[in-house]
């Protein structure tokens, strides 16, 4: 028998006592673990150069 077989095909829980997480929340969850350290900064260059070039 696979390792968790037995639960593989169960279907997905949804609480009937807690509300669904929006998606912001979700993601703000996360967002301390950002996993590409200067990332937005980077992003942020690129935005600032492409203003620059379309005025």
């Amino acid at each position: 028998m696979e390792e968790y077989e037995d639960i593989i095909n169960l279907p997905h829980h949804v609480s009937k006592v807690h509300p669904p997480m929006s998606m912001m929340n979700r993601a703000a969850q996360f967002a301390p673990f950002a996993a590409l350290n200067g990332h937005q900064a980077a992003i942020d260059e690129a935005a600032k150069t492409f203003e620059e070039e379309n005025p």
